[in-house]
């Protein structure tokens, strides 16, 4: 029923209502039609009961005393049942006793002796297998119900032989208030699920509309929302169902979006700000030189060595967002295998101590230890922490490189006597394009994306970074690598 509701083109509101209406249309209809059968299974047992129990003593005194010319001893023993009326005929179908003579006999009698003798023996056969399955008596009721002068009454007949003559016994118990009792009912059943089928589309229209309404105001909140207008949210209610949820679920939702939406912008925005620099500079050397610095030997050389130092600059900030973007996509290759970490960080001190001549590099302890990892990637993530103490300690300070062997990881320690990061900054040091210096100068260089990717090659080695800096005292930045299982 359901999969053909829902391809009407309606509000869902109206389908539910329908489906719910239907089903209490099925359920009214068994409940009215249960009842009703109940009440005339008991109805009419009943009487079958009053008929039978007044048969048996009619039957016994007629056998006991073998006479039935005084019907008024007949009578007054109590032998019939409250309502039932008794009629014995003879032979030639004359009336010998009539309990209430103001009821005449039903027209089947009057017109068709020969049916009715037939219908006696029938039932005289058939009576006693109906006094154990009452099922019987529901089966044959209403062929016992006949209808005189609309006079509704039900049933039944017998005969039985006294002093050589056949008498028939005919008794019946009016039904009249019965059926006006079931008529009733039927008419008091309609109008009952008539009524309630009425109060039930109304209530489902009403109770569904209310119900869906948390729909409709994401809805609502959804053709609203546009890229300049992230800040919309739906309203909460109290209730704690599958639509507040629904709506907690939408609102976080866009709150992701928006953050996300944000980040994209800032990324642009600061991707555009270095890209513009080294651009800036290449254009305007090369205008210089295209001006008057052709015959100048001296400021040929300055713009030769200034576009070749800017497109180095920009090689790189280009490969750091090829990279980024590898791993927002999940295409970033790792290629782990099991290595020993003593000649990694011989290699690393040493390129250290070429890059930085006026800086005094320390390699404090170099302990062997056995890890699982992209080694190339683990050495650009300790060359990022180092490139940065290079950055931010002035000429002659100090920076120092310790690794040793713990329990259960490898710890490689970096440390400087720079400038150090105010705490205000140092939660943000990760973002991507973040600085700490907010002017960009060159003299500290960077871009802002060497933190952000040795964060994402910790992730995916399992790696811990701990930063603990402060500022005119230095930076300390501790990295915890897993050791290989055995």
């Amino acid at each position: 029923m359901w999969s053909k509701i829902k391809l009407l083109r309606m509000p869902i509101s109206i389908k539910l209502t329908i489906l719910y209406t239907a089903i209490l249309s099925c359920i009214l209809l068994l409940t009215s039609f249960l009842t009703f059968t109940g009440l005339l299974y008991v109805l009419f047992t009943q009487a079958h009961d009053d008929l039978r129990q007044s048969v048996l003593n009619v039957t016994h005194y007629i056998e006991r005393t073998n006479r039935v010319d005084d019907s008024i001893v007949v009578l007054k023993e109590n032998m019939l049942s409250p309502g039932v009326i008794l009629k014995i005929y003879d032979e030639q179908d004359t009336l010998l006793i009539d309990s209430d003579t103001h009821v005449p006999a039903p027209a089947a009698q009057r017109n068709n002796h020969e049916s009715d003798n037939r219908e006696f023996g029938n039932h005289k056969a058939s009576n006693h297998r109906a006094e154990n399955p009452k099922i019987e008596t529901m089966k044959n009721a209403l062929s016992q119900l006949i209808d005189t002068d609309r006079l509704y009454f039900y049933q039944t007949k017998k005969q039985i032989s006294v002093n050589g003559r056949l008498l028939k016994l005919h008794l019946m118990k009016p039904m009249l208030e019965q059926n006006h009792f079931l008529e009733n009912l039927i008419l008091n059943l309609f109008i009952t699920n008539v009524l309630g089928l009425i109060i039930a589309v109304i209530s489902g229209i009403f109770i569904s509309n209310r119900i869906l309404r948390p729909i409709r105001n994401i809805t609502e909140a959804a053709k609203e929302i546009e890229i300049k207008n992230l800040e919309k949210r739906i309203p909460l209610t109290d209730s704690n169902d599958e639509l507040h949820e629904l709506a907690r679920t939408f609102n976080h939702m866009l709150n992701r979006i928006q953050t996300g939406f944000e980040k994209q912008r800032r990324f642009v925005s600061d991707a555009s700000h270095e890209l513009r620099t080294p651009i800036t500079v290449i254009s305007g050397y090369a205008d210089m030189l295209d001006r008057w610095g052709k015959n100048d030997p001296s400021a040929l050389q300055e713009g030769i060595e200034a576009i070749k130092s800017e497109a180095r600059n920009m090689y790189g900030l280009i490969e750091k967002l090829l990279f980024l973007a590898r791993t927002d996509q999940n295409r970033q290759i790792l290629n782990k295998t099991l290595f020993n970490t003593e000649h990694l960080i011989e290699e690393i001190y040493q390129e250290t101590c070429m890059i930085a001549p006026d800086h005094t590099i320390i390699l404090e302890q170099n302990q062997p230890a056995d890890i699982c990892a992209d080694a190339a990637c683990i050495k650009q993530m300790l060359r990022i922490f180092i490139e940065n103490s290079i950055n931010y300690t002035p000429g002659g300070g100090k920076i120092s490189i310790a690794a040793r062997k713990l329990a259960t990881y490898f710890e490689v320690t970096v440390k400087d006597s720079g400038t150090g990061i105010p705490e205000e900054d140092q939660p943000h040091v990760f973002n991507r394009f973040y600085r700490v210096d907010k002017s960009r100068s060159k003299v500290t260089g960077g871009t802002g994306l060497g933190l952000s990717i040795a964060s994402w090659i910790a992730e995916q080695h399992n790696t811990t970074i701990h930063l603990d800096s402060t500022p005119e005292e230095g930076t300390t930045v501790i990295v915890r690598i897993p050791l290989c299982e055995d």
